[in-house]
């Protein structure tokens, strides 16, 4: 039976009346027509890919139509290289090139798990992988070494997902192991954030030298007073004493021991028995005392206040004029060169004056004299936010 598809004829065409037996015709068709319709293109979607996959899944249960079978720890996994050829460069460097293994039906892997490869097999054969906090490790090692950079990114995305005081300095030494620079960063980022918890757990204190004073030197720590700080790197040090005490120096060199409260100072710091038997720690000691007694007068890289307790060295500026010869202006501001950002102070009272001495005294700021004679002296108190004229 052979269907001819075209126009419908006309039965009472003269045509079927002259012969009994009608002749096949080619109709001359409008392309435009033909497009619109006497073509339908067809898709099933992704459900054709699925149940292709499906099929190829059963056939390797049932070791149908399989032509070579991964060893990996004893453990035989049936499969078809043109699958897993398809899905991993890995397997296709491997069987389609003139290599041992592309000839031989048993292929041993090593450096790997059997649980790690039964799960590869079953993304390669399903697009599907369940990922948990018992399997992610040997997961990512697994697709790193077949090159499936999907499963990479999902388990180095359910690692981010995962990330806790308890665990997020593994899981950047991980990252940091297998050049994840991403997730790296989010987990120095994270510990920066919450490094009083981070310091209270196991992890912390098997870090490595290096990689506590990469935390403890930065601005960016997020502690609420300095005491938090040095806490942490004493309980560091009491943790594995004999082969840390040499480097007690090299620690406390990156902690601000100025800014600590001049009583903790003295009763905890001071009288800690390990720091009172290392002379070379009385440098840094003596550095703190003079700070808290002669404050921003004497300055140092320890002296400068971490961003998280809400100070910050600034540069004052203290009135002015508008042009040369002009009127003398009112304004104090501050410039914060981390930020980059200006703010304005409390106005300079009686800003008529000009020629005036300005100096700081701790955290405050002094304005005496000026072009006419007066004895006034102003000082402007940070706290307040004020200027306060002081009675003799």
């Amino acid at each position: 039976m052979v269907l001819i598809l075209g126009r419908r004829m006309n039965r009472d065409d003269s045509r079927f009346r002259d012969s009994p037996v009608t002749k096949r015709k080619v109709f001359e068709v409008d392309q435009k027509l033909a497009v619109n319709q006497d073509i339908f293109d067809f898709s099933s979607g992704s459900s054709h890919a699925e149940s292709i996959l499906q099929i190829l899944n059963e056939f390797r249960d049932s070791r149908l139509f399989t032509d070579v079978v991964i060893c990996v720890e004893g453990r035989e996994f049936p499969c078809h290289r043109a699958v897993l050829s398809s899905c991993s460069s890995y397997f296709r460097a491997m069987f389609c090139n003139d290599h041992r293994e592309s000839r031989e039906m048993l292929v041993e892997i090593n450096g790997i798990f059997a649980d790690a490869m039964d799960q590869f097999l079953q993304y390669v054969y399903t697009g599907k992988v369940k990922i948990t906090t018992d399997n992610v490790q040997y997961l990512f090692e697994t697709s790193s070494l077949f090159q499936i950079s999907a499963i990479r990114d999902a388990c180095a995305k359910f690692l981010e997902e995962q990330l806790d005081p308890c665990n997020c300095l593994g899981i950047q030494k991980f990252a940091d192991t297998h050049s994840l620079k991403v997730l790296q960063s989010k987990c120095k980022s994270y510990a920066l954030q919450v490094f009083p918890d981070v310091s209270q757990h196991e992890e912390f204190l098997e870090m490595e030298k290096d990689e506590l004073i990469d935390y403890v030197c930065r601005d960016e720590l997020a502690v609420s007073k300095e005491e938090i700080v040095f806490e942490s790197v004493m309980r560091w040090i009491y943790h594995d004493m004999e082969r840390r005490r040499p480097i007690m120096k090299e620690l406390l060199t990156h902690v601000r021991l100025p800014l600590l409260h001049p009583n903790y100072f003295v009763q905890t710091v001071e009288g800690d028995q390990l720091i009172q038997n290392s002379p070379d720690c009385y440098q840094l000691l003596h550095e703190a005392r003079r700070y808290h007694v002669l404050g921003n007068e004497m300055m140092s890289p320890r002296t400068r206040p971490r961003r998280s307790t809400g100070y910050s060295e600034v540069i004052v500026v203290v009135g002015g004029c508008e042009r040369v010869g002009g009127f003398n202006l009112p304004y104090t501001e501050c410039y914060d060169p981390m930020t980059g950002e200006w703010k304005s102070l409390a106005k300079l009272p009686e800003f008529t004056k000009s020629e005036y001495a300005v100096c700081a005294l701790r955290n405050d700021i002094l304005v005496s004299g000026g072009r006419i004679n007066n004895r006034d002296v102003w000082m402007y108190n940070s706290q307040l936010n004020i200027w306060i004229l002081p009675k003799c």
